[in-house]
């Protein structure tokens, strides 16, 4: 693969300590940690876990906001020989159940503020996993982690048998269409080799200081994580966004570039106080997970005088597959193109590559491509076929090899750079006494990206007001999933065999109001 050495994940920080020595590695707060801190930090979690008889290839979630023990505990896992299961934190606690039971999960790492949240996931659960509380805990159903890692010897390292770069590293569970979440498998060589091809793509040498503000929970943190170590860089940590926090950051720390979402943009776009701040360290953003409005960009980069980039990737694909290499000129629409070692085709339904500019579904292969999905080989071969990686997303290629993304099939709806499935949704609005049917679709938001808007046939006779249906929603599935917006029809838009016209509701705007389009 174009000259990348493929090594474990568990190997990146001693690599990393090897070839730059001791630096200041993590800002949190008002804390710093150096990687030689995170070096013992992880070898403490990593024989922790083998004290509780966590073994060779079991699953052990982490569940937190950002912090520096969520890169402390990747790196402590995979030292362990365990598989990690990044789990997001504003998930429900009925979501966190399914996925603590489809992982079978020995462990979960977590901290104060969300241990309630696990201890309702774990209720119903036969063989209960052991918490690991990363704050302070005095709960009898809960570890302390530190008090546990301070039983470690100085310099103990966990003894594990030899892994391979095609075991597991990481479970991470995403929305599936049928509702349930299904685990892609993420590979030593999958996450390593698109950390390492992600920074080919940088032709600046030069070590830096990044801003870790994207759920390191979710592939694509993990990403950024693993090109730290490669970089020799060093990482502000926030928990959440705070858009004015950044901007300080970024004086501070001379940060030159970062990776955010569409809705993070917007928020430091319309920030009052941003002139406050010396900016001029900043020299571009990598935004994912939703097109960004070209509006949005035109705007930031006459405020800025920054460019946004746009790429692609999926968790799939570990998970990037395009960007824009330094130097390379930016098209409106375009994320970019393939980074090395990934190949892309754009085919029909007959899976026949279509001509330049024609639209097709994007098929991708390289060593960043996962092996399927956990215990699910229906899914696995739906989307895996002779070595090729069925996306789902409609594309195109231009003349120069751009790609461009053109629509996402299935209707899956982006908010603020989280994918949320509709039919998750309607599947519990239907569960409603006052429902009759629904159907739930994204709609555009200059701020989030995307908001949820659900259409409601209520039954006769029966009230139900949209507020009601709005805390309903919220008090099965994550705020963040719940519509914004319930509007109530008489009856659905339907084709003549009776399947539901989405397209006819895309006719609405955010407010449940006709639009002029």
């Amino acid at each position: 693969m174009g000259g990348i050495v493929i090594a474990l994940i568990k190997d990146l920080l001693d690599e990393n300590i090897k070839k730059y020595g001791e630096y200041s590695f993590i800002y949190y707060g008002d804390q710093t940690y150096s990687n030689l801190d995170a070096l013992k930090h992880a070898n403490q979690i990593a024989c922790s876990l083998k004290k509780l008889g966590i073994e060779q290839g079991d699953r052990v979630l982490v569940c937190m906001p950002n912090c520096p023990e969520v890169l402390f505990s990747y790196q402590g896992i995979t030292r362990a020989g365990a598989i990690i299961v990044p789990v997001m934190y504003l998930l429900h606690a009925h979501e966190i159940e399914y996925i603590i039971k489809a992982s079978r999960a020995k462990a979960v790492i977590t901290s104060s503020e969300i241990l309630p949240k696990i201890k309702e996931s774990v209720q119903l659960i036969n063989d209960k996993p052991f918490i690991l509380v990363s704050g302070h805990c005095e709960d009898s159903d809960a570890i302390y982690l530190k008090e546990l890692m301070e039983q470690s010897e100085e310099n103990e390292s966990p003894v594990i048998e030899e892994l391979t770069e095609n075991d597991p590293a990481v479970i991470l569970f995403t929305s599936g269409t049928t509702g349930k979440p299904k685990g892609v498998i993420l590979t030593h060589k999958n996450l390593y080799s698109n950390a390492a091809a992600s920074l080919a793509s940088n032709t600046n040498p030069d070590r830096i200081t990044t801003i870790g503000v994207l759920p390191l929970a979710h592939v694509f943190g993990l990403t950024v994580s693993n090109v730290l170590y490669l970089r020799g860089s060093s990482i502000v940590v926030f928990s959440k966004f705070d858009s004015e926090k950044v901007f300080a950051a970024i004086e501070t720390y001379k940060v030159p570039y970062f990776s955010v979402v569409p809705a993070m943009v917007y928020a430091m776009l319309h920030h009052p106080n941003a002139d406050k701040y010396d900016l001029s360290s900043l020299e571009k953003l990598g935004s994912g997970s939703a097109a960004l409005p070209d509006a949005v960009r035109l705007a930031f980069k006459e405020k800025f005088n920054v460019e946004v980039y746009d790429g692609y990737g999926l968790s799939e694909a570990s998970p990037a597959v395009s960007g824009y290499r330094d130097g390379m000129p930016y098209k409106k629409g375009s994320v970019g193109m393939p980074i090395e070692g990934v190949e892309i085709r754009i085919v029909d339904v007959n899976d026949r590559e279509v001509p330049v500019g024609e639209v097709g579904e994007l098929i991708v292969r390289g060593d960043n491509v996962t092996p399927g999905y956990f215990e699910n080989e229906q899914e696995t071969a739906r989307v895996l076929k002779n070595g090729w990686l069925y996306t789902g997303d409609m594309a195109k290629v231009d003349e120069e090899g751009y790609l461009y993304i053109v629509d996402r099939k299935k209707d899956l709806i982006i908010r603020g750079g989280f994918n949320i499935y509709p039919r998750d949704i309607e599947e519990l609005l239907s569960a409603h006494p006052a429902v009759l049917e629904t159907a739930v679709i994204g709609v555009p938001d200059d701020r989030m990206g995307e908001e949820v808007l659900a259409f409601v046939v209520k039954k006769p006779d029966i009230n139900i007001s949209e507020q009601d249906l709005i805390q309903y929603c919220q008090a099965h599935i994550a705020k963040n999933k719940s519509p914004r917006n319930i509007v109530f029809i008489d009856s659905l838009p339907r084709n003549g065999v009776g399947k539901i016209l989405k397209t006819r509701l895309r006719d609405y705007n955010a407010a449940g109001q006709p639009s002029n389009r």
